[in-house]
């Protein structure tokens, strides 16, 4: 081992600056056994570094290489497995377990020795040494081989200690003074050790010369512990006399302290009788207003409500623990109790009294108004009732069952006060849409009950279906005259004197002006009576938190769906639902009626549904911008629900009235009705529509429409007995590329082109159908040569076939001198006029076109003559100049 260790030394150690102090033969546990070295090893330059090296063989065997090295302070535990019986094998714990068997006990217990001292002397943290025996901890390992790897050099390490400045100095000045300190270190190591012995011999002699001075001191020590003996005893004598001293101090002090607590008592005592008077004491004027206050008075108003505040501050006084005993404050409480019983009584029978009295001054001014469309105003009385809003509040804290009557009653009788001006309202309303002044004289001199306009209106309050089915009836279309430029789409309700004759344009203005007052009176109206419902009765109206929303109360009477306590206030959520279910029963008429003025609007003239659905929809987004889930903005949501429904029943119905068109058989047909209706509908929906917020769905009504159109139209067209099929599509589809064209409707830009792709192709195809070949002989003439050319003639050889030599040529072409050709054209400008409808004026359009085919025919056949008998000199008997005077002379005619 001593040659495997000088030769580790030498190959691997020195070449890196390490010593190596010990080292042990080992194998890793429970594996197939390959041997190899753990080496405890240390730097020669300082600061010094402990390692634990594991070196083996290389693989040829023929040297050492150094594997894995790990530092002495990572090693954390060393684990000898057995502190009494022999055993190889132990665990090093680094940051992980290594577990080894070593080639023998002797060899572990000394590299586990040497593991100690390196750690004992380099190392602030000591590593855990389990199992290992405590001999061999502290004493070095024996004598023999292992001993000489270990022992001598650590020996001679842990022996070492360095010199500090101070030493070497001393010895420097030493060595100055001898010679030959340097040259002869024996005689220098023998005169120290006779200058040690002399220095040893005067230390003894002055410790003996001490002793007389050592006997005096303990003289002194003796003299002091007699006089600390008699400081105890006057000390004693101090600590009696004072005993009888403490004991009445004690006596005072007692006292004193039963004098403070009585004085701490006292005050509190005051304290508390104090506060009991300043808190639960109420005024007697303020006791006075609450019981014979002046409720009708802005002065007693104000008194009373600073009396209510005053006793809810009393009533609602935090008292201490304890208070709640005494008899005074049970008897001022329940004082308190009833004092709020009685003036909550009071309150509520007042007001309950101006609650009757405001409706009937109101009633009084609804004669002003039965005539007029406008709503009586409401804040005269919404300005009195505000006078008691506070004492509402203070209702409502201290006596919720009362505030709850209170608020029932405000309900119910403002329901049918509003219910009678907004009936009386929507009469006028109306009257004014049917234009019946005889019926409104009626209705100003007549009671209400009995007004005829009522009883007309009333039967509007049908189903919808009724309705659907009226509307359909009243919107028949029939085809018309050619000079009629709009079909009878609408027509109005026979009531009264009415004529059922269409609307013109003023009509419907007028219609839309009155239905646009109609909201402008009711939002106004909605508004200020939910802001007043909030102010009088306390309610939150801003927008609530979200959640799940709470029923407030069954405001329609019978059972409370939720109980309260008095003084209980209402959630912020079932507040604002409180608000929302008060306009519903106060207002519970205004959807019904609105909905019987849109049915009437609708049968008066289905296109009034497109200025509802405008003015309904711009009202629908003013409220919600206010407050989306407020009673005016759920309620015109409703209706806008129904006003758009009646204008898809519009469009619906025309598409209908399109497919149900019947066309005569013994008239030209001419544009075609629902054309016609097309372009009044799309004229009217432009100048509606302008700038309004729902114009997507009048651009998918569009839509709808103009397949409509087109698919109908092609059906009527190919029905046509009398009208040619082309002349249908054609006049019609260039009625609906003008009108799209004028109105510049984007979303219909694709059909636009469609229309006039349709006119282009059916005016080309009834061209050449109605001009056919005006020289029908000429035509089949030219028709064989062709034929012959194709077959493989040269043109220029056609001449020699004898069916087609110039002689043939000649008598066909005398067959057609120009008298002949202008009568041929005369006759086609007659049929084509008999075609044509004049309200379209396309006669000129298509005869110029006519035109130009007969000049491209002609031109055709000249070609053909010069290219097939070149040099012949035949000719036509008329030229392109006189086909233009022809065709000139022949409209001018006409």
């Amino acid at each position: 081992m001593t040659a495997i260790k000088h030769a580790l030394q030498r190959d691997i150690f020195t070449p890196n600056d390490e010593r190596l102090l010990s080292i042990v033969n080992v194998c890793k546990a429970g594996k197939k056994k390959k041997n190899c070295f753990l080496c405890a090893t240390v730097t020669t330059e300082r600061p010094v570094q402990v390692k634990v090296v594991k070196v083996k063989k290389s693989d040829k065997g023929d040297f050492y290489k150094r594997q894995i090295a790990w530092a002495l302070r990572d090693l954390a535990v060393v684990d000898a497995k057995d502190a009494i019986k022999e055993n190889p094998e132990f665990d090093l714990h680094f940051e992980k377990i290594y577990k080894w068997v070593a080639s023998s006990t002797a060899e572990k217990n000394a590299f586990i020795s040497c593991i100690w001292k390196l750690n004992q002397r380099y190392l602030r943290k000591k590593i855990d040494f389990v199992n290992v025996s405590s001999q061999l901890l502290e004493e070095s390992v024996p004598s023999g081989e292992n001993q000489s790897v270990t022992g001598g050099d650590e020996e001679a390490v842990d022996e070492y200690q360095e010199l500090n400045a101070r030493e070497e100095q001393d010895i420097e000045i030493m060595m100055e003074g001898c010679e030959y300190a340097i040259s002869n270190a024996e005689a220098f190591a023998e005169r120290l050790s006779r200058e040690l012995q002399v220095l040893d011999g005067a230390n003894i002699q002055s410790i003996m010369a001490s002793e007389k001075q050592v006997n005096i001191l303990m003289n002194l020590l003796d003299e002091a512990l007699k006089e600390v003996d008699q400081i105890e005893l006057k000390l004693s004598s101090y600590e009696e006399m004072l005993q009888s001293v403490k004991e009445q101090m004690d006596q005072i002090s007692e006292s004193n302290h039963l004098i403070h607590l009585s004085n701490t008592n006292n005050v509190k005592l005051l304290s508390e009788i104090e506060f009991l008077v300043n808190h639960m004491d109420l005024a007697k004027g303020h006791i006075k207003a609450l019981q014979e206050g002046d409720l009708a008075s802005s002065r007693g108003i104000e008194a009373c409500t600073n009396a209510a505040d005053a006793l809810l501050q009393c009533m609602n006084v935090a008292l201490r623990p304890g208070h709640d005993m005494l008899l005074a404050v049970k008897q001022q409480q329940q004082r308190f109790s009833d004092l709020r019983e009685h003036f909550a009584r009071r309150l509520a029978s007042h007001l309950n009294n101006v609650f009757v009295q405001q409706g009937h001054d109101q009633s009084s001014t609804l004669a002003q108004h039965s005539v007029e469309l406008t709503l009586p105003n409401h804040h005269p009385f919404h300005r009195d009732l505000l006078r008691y809003a506070k004492l509402m509040e203070w209702l409502k804290s201290t006596d919720y069952g009362k505030y709850e009557g209170l608020t029932k009653n405000y309900m119910d009788y403002l329901s049918r006060l509003y219910e009678r001006e907004i009936k009386d309202f929507f009469e006028v309303a109306k009257i004014k849409m049917t234009g019946t002044t005889k019926e409104s004289k009626k209705f100003a001199t007549l009671p209400r009950k009995e007004s005829a306009v009522k009883q007309e209106t009333e039967s509007l309050h049908g189903s919808s279906g009724k309705l659907t089915g009226s509307t359909s009836s009243l919107n028949k279309l029939s085809v018309q005259s050619s000079g009629n430029r709009r079909s009878q789409s609408s027509s109005l309700l026979d009531m009264g004197n009415m004529s059922a004759s269409d609307l013109d344009v003023a009509d419907r203005t007028k219609f839309d002006k009155i239905f646009e007052q109609v909201l402008s009176e009711l939002e106004p109206l909605c508004l200020a009576e939910q802001d007043f419902i909030s102010k009088f009765f306390k309610l939150q109206q801003h927008q609530s938190m979200p959640g799940t929303m709470t029923e407030a109360e069954d405001l329609d009477g019978g059972t409370s769906s939720r109980q309260h306590n008095a003084g209980t206030p209402l959630p912020v959520s079932s507040e604002k639902d409180m608000i929302r279910q008060m306009m519903i029963k106060i207002f519970r008429c205004i959807e019904p009626e609105l909905n019987n003025l849109i049915a009437l609007g609708d049968k008066i003239d289905s296109f009034n549904s497109l200025y509802m659905l405008v003015k309904m929809s711009h009202h629908v987004w003013t409220a919600q911008n206010v407050d989306p889930a407020s009673f005016l903005s759920t309620t015109l949501g409703n209706v806008l629900v129904t006003v758009k429904r009646n204008f898809d029943k519009c469009i619906s119905n025309q598409i209908r009235q399109m497919e149900e068109v019947k066309i005569s058989k013994k008239s030209k047909v001419g544009i075609l009705p629902f054309v016609a209706e097309f372009e009044e509908f799309a004229g009217l929906a432009e100048s509606i529509f302008k700038n309004a917020e729902r114009r997507g769905d009048l651009d998918k009504a569009y839509t709808k429409l103009i397949r409509g159109v087109f698919v109908n139209v092609e059906k009527v067209a190919n029905e046509s007995q009398k009208t040619p099929r082309d002349v249908v599509m054609m006049e019609n589809f260039h009625h609906i590329f003008a009108t799209l064209s004028r109105l510049k409707i984007s979303c219909l830009e694709a059909e636009k082109k469609e229309a006039k792709q349709k006119y282009t192709d059916h005016l080309q195809s009834y061209v050449i159908y109605s001009l056919g070949q005006p020289l029908e002989k000429l035509n089949h003439f030219f028709e064989g040569v062709e034929a012959r050319v194709a077959q493989g003639i040269r043109e220029e050889e056609v001449s020699y076939q004898l069916a087609f030599n110039k002689q043939e040529l000649r008598k066909v072409i005398k067959e057609y001198p120009g008298k002949e050709v202008k009568k041929g054209l005369d006759n086609l400008y007659k049929k084509v006029d008999k075609h044509l409808c004049e309200e379209e004026n396309l006669l000129q359009v298509v005869w110029h076109s006519m035109q130009d085919e007969f000049i491209r025919q002609y031109k055709h056949f000249e070609g053909l003559i010069a290219r097939c008998y070149p040099g012949s000199g035949v000719t036509m008997e008329f030229t392109i100049q006189d086909i233009l005077d022809y065709c000139s002379s022949i409209a001018q005619s006409h």
